[in-house]
């Protein structure tokens, strides 16, 4: 039997499409939540970890951390355990993780106009114009990221993703179904040898996305029949050390025949391909209104492969540890309006799982006791020896990720 995938616009009646597909045809479904606890599961990632990948929104200190792109093998290899079986009606942003070479899978879309849309969400969960609107630009952008992230598109209903795109507006939920039916008897998409084998090559590669997730590398992976090919996307110094690295990690799984590495078509783009280095602190919030000493200590700090976001003021950061998760965060403590004190106070009141290094020209003996006693993990002045304070942020990474691993186990 074959595979259901169900994408759609919020508010374009996916419940009942599905319910009425679950009473005709037998098929389970498998949610995206579903996909997100085994993916979390698989990585020891939270969960709300796992689902801000499908936001708009990415954490400024992405490019040095990866974590989307890590998510997004965890998210593929949780899928493609599941793909094994059939009868599967697949909801959600995960179901576009699968490639289009599994031919037995029927990609479908609901969407309808926002005159539709309105209604669904007056009928049926009790909203008014105003805030449907809102919660579907909000959800449309989201998809909007998501689709361009994986595809280059940044209209979530393109019909070059679907085999289906119905308008809801015009069909309604029944006829929906009833379509998705009437495709799904077509003989391309009953399940073949090759398309089996697709299935296969699919788990494999996930498999070793995560294996090279794990030890820092993002690169794409294809696989055929154990045949693995690993393309970097981004300009690589030393090319030959890099295929030796990859190789030893992936060569040793099982299913593997053999591997080659190859450059992709962004090879020649400036930003060079590095390896993140999970015992670097890769998440630092540096926070002073002093622009050029902190942008200086920024490009000091990611020369030495750690990751660091600058802000200018109190408020900035406090407004960033809102949205973003920053490990650490180096304050100075004499800033206008918001002070490195108020912002110290507040994040270990709120979020004590962040370190605070304070960093300050001005400051005195009793200012350093305050703010060891408000839970700062250390007091430095300035001038700083920039392997000092490398030192001291190595430091406090090792105490964050041994906190973690202390959770976990606790758990």
């Amino acid at each position: 039997m074959s595979v259901i995938t169900i994408f759609s616009g919020i508010f374009c009646e996916q419940e009942a499409v599905v319910d009425d597909l679950v009473a005709g045809i037998g098929y389970k479904q498998l949610t995206e939540e579903e996909i997100v606890i085994q993916a979390s599961t698989i990585s020891d990632l939270a969960e709300s970890k796992i689902t801000r990948a499908f936001t708009a929104k990415t954490s400024v200190f992405n490019k040095f951390t990866q974590e989307k792109e890590r998510v997004i093998a965890y998210l593929k290899l949780a899928l493609a355990q599941q793909l094994t079986e059939d009868n599967l009606i697949i909801t959600g942003c995960t179901s576009h993780l699968i490639p289009k070479t599994i031919s037995h899978v029927l990609r479908v879309c609901l969407i309808g106009d926002l005159k539709y849309r309105y209604s669904v969400a007056a009928s049926q969960h009790q909203l008014s114009q105003k805030e449907a609107l809102k919660q579907i630009r909000r959800k449309d952008g989201d998809y909007g990221a998501w689709t361009e992230k994986l595809f280059g598109l940044t209209d979530p209903w393109s019909e070059s993703v679907y085999d289906l795109v119905l308008p809801m507006d015009k069909l309604g939920a029944a006829s929906a179904s009833s379509a998705i039916e009437e495709n799904l008897l077509k003989n391309i998409l009953r399940p073949s040898r090759q398309s089996q084998q697709a299935v296969q090559d699919f788990l494999l590669a996930a498999q070793i996305s995560v294996a090279l997730a794990k030890e820092g590398h993002n690169i794409e992976v294809n696989a055929l029949e154990g045949v693995v090919t690993l393309v970097a996307n981004k300009n690589v110094l030393r090319l030959n050390r890099l295929d030796e690295e990859l190789k030893k990690i992936v060569a040793p799984l099982p299913g593997v025949n053999s591997v080659t590495t190859t450059v992709g078509k962004d090879f020649h783009q400036s930003n060079i391909y590095r390896k993140t280095n999970f015992q670097m602190p890769s998440k630092v919030l540096l926070v002073d209104d002093e622009r050029e000493f902190v942008q200086t200590l920024s490009e000091r700090l990611i020369m030495r492969d750690m990751g660091s976001a600058v802000v200018y003021d109190g408020q900035a950061a406090l407004n960033l540890v809102q949205d973003d998760e920053p490990e650490v965060i180096v304050i100075d403590l004499k800033m206008p309006h918001v002070d490195g004190f108020e912002v110290l106070k507040k994040v270990k009141a709120d979020h004590p799982e962040i370190e605070v290094i304070v960093l300050t020209g001005h400051g005195s003996e009793e200012d350093r006791l305050t703010c060891m006693d408000l839970g700062a993990f250390a007091y430095m002045q300035k001038p700083v020896d920039i392997e000092e304070l490398s030192l001291v942020l190595k430091q406090a990474n090792a105490k964050i990720c041994q906190d973690a691993i202390t959770v976990n186990r606790t758990d």
